[in-house]
């Protein structure tokens, strides 16, 4: 299979200095003298990307996925190693870069299409399509600084995807867009790679990740460190997040009153989701197998512990939530100082699409309102991106099927009394 982007070894390195000073003493002394040493923000990354694929770059901020990007297109040059790129290239990276704000938006069209190298015939044969999918009317003919933020970017979208790549390059560059306006982008996205668009693409949006792409590459302090399957690398990383987070005492975090309550007879040290193999997730598909799992200690003897938790969507409405009690008919007792583990089994997590929080209870009786332990609200954050059936809307993911018949016998109409 034909790589289309190649990267061998690839390493960069920026130059920092003490002082400026010592800038002007290592210039001036024609190469003789060292002031400087080197910050590298990528190390020795071999990549391989075949036509047709869509791969995603993963990674916290300051991992090095921005200048991993900026070397495949050039704007930047290696310190180490060899970039080759085949076909032609649209890099979404920074859009309406080069732009000017005193030219009109169908100017800055021509201009920005020249530099990608396409003629001002082509460009202007396009001109239409352009016009229509930007949807900013009359503006098109006004200054560029006369534009929203909005219309800056629905028209630098516009004018980068008027002719289709072979490869295309996106760096979360429509993330200030509006919500109608990703759709529509995401579409013209999904079009490209469905015609054969080699796609690297760079977000932090699980669900994005998980939609587009066929691999996904994580990079941690400019290595790279895990090469898979979308699920694998982004349930990899959120297992390396959540350890990191993880190190924190949340027994010595200063917590709002109204976030978290209790005498703390027991407490809850963590919780979280994990699937099936037990690595923690952040992003689940709609109808997957996952287990919340509580992680408690008591700090004294206790003979009536019920551990509970409930599940609200983003405007904080309940969805549902129950309690061991509810679930196994009764309380249970723990020992001075220990520490348990209460998992709770979804055998298919029926909820919709959308970002979702989970409360925490740990408490005496049927409800956390008296001999309350431990009330934790939001300690569980997590989004639920689409999974394998069909498509629906709202917070409740339903098992439903339809048939269609035709009406054997005509329905009598009954007469108006």
């Amino acid at each position: 299979m034909t790589s289309v982007i190649a990267l061998s070894g690839i390493g960069k390195a920026y130059r920092q200095y003490a002082a400026p000073s010592q800038r002007l003493v290592e210039w001036m002394s024609l190469g003789r003298v060292t002031r400087h040493r080197l910050r590298w923000v990528l190390r020795d990354i071999t990549l391989n990307v075949h036509a047709g694929e869509a791969v995603a770059i993963v990674g916290a901020n300051g991992a090095g996925k921005s200048t991993l990007l900026k070397l495949i297109t050039g704007t930047t040059q290696p310190t180490a190693g060899r970039v080759a790129v085949l076909g032609r290239v649209a890099a979404l990276l920074e859009l309406g870069i080069g732009f000017h704000p005193d030219a009109t938006g169908r100017d800055n069209v021509l201009m920005a299409g020249q530099l990608l190298g396409y003629s001002a015939a082509e460009i202007l044969a396009r001109m239409p399509e352009i016009e229509a999918f930007a949807e900013i009317g009359d503006y098109l003919d006004l200054p560029l600084r006369t534009y929203s933020s909005g219309m800056h970017v629905r028209l630098a979208f516009s004018a980068a995807t008027a002719f289709r790549p072979d490869v295309l390059i996106v760096d979360e560059a429509l993330a200030v867009g509006d919500a109608y306006f990703q759709h529509k982008s995401f579409a013209r996205i999904r079009e490209f790679k469905a015609a054969g668009t080699t796609l690297l693409f760079v977000s932090h949006s699980a669900a994005i990740v998980k939609s587009i792409c066929d691999r996904a590459v994580l990079l941690d302090g400019g290595v790279l460190v895990r090469d898979g399957s979308p699920d694998d690398v982004i349930d990899y990383y959120h297992a390396r997040v959540a350890s990191q987070t993880l190190r924190y005492e949340m027994a010595d975090t200063a917590v709002d009153a109204g976030v978290r309550s209790g005498d703390r007879r027991a407490s809850v040290v963590n919780a979280g989701f994990v699937n099936a193999s037990g690595t923690p997730v952040e992003a689940i598909r709609s109808g997957d197998r996952v287990t919340l799992r509580v992680h408690a200690k008591a700090s004294t003897r206790i003979a009536d512990l019920t551990v509970g938790f409930v599940i609200r969507d983003v405007l904080g409405n309940d969805v549902f939530g129950t309690n061991t009690y509810h679930l196994e008919k009764r309380r249970f007792g723990v020992a001075q100082d220990e520490e348990f583990v209460c998992e709770f089994a979804f055998r298919s997590l029926a909820l919709g699409v959308g970002h979702y929080q989970v409360s925490i209870a740990l408490h005496s009786d049927m409800t956390h309102i008296s001999g309350n332990y431990d009330w934790w609200d939001r300690a569980v954050t997590f989004e639920v991106i689409p999974g394998a059936g069909v498509h629906s809307i709202g917070v409740a993911s339903l098992d439903v099927g339809c048939r269609v018949a035709p009406v054997s016998a005509p329905v009598e109409r009954v007469a108006a009394q």
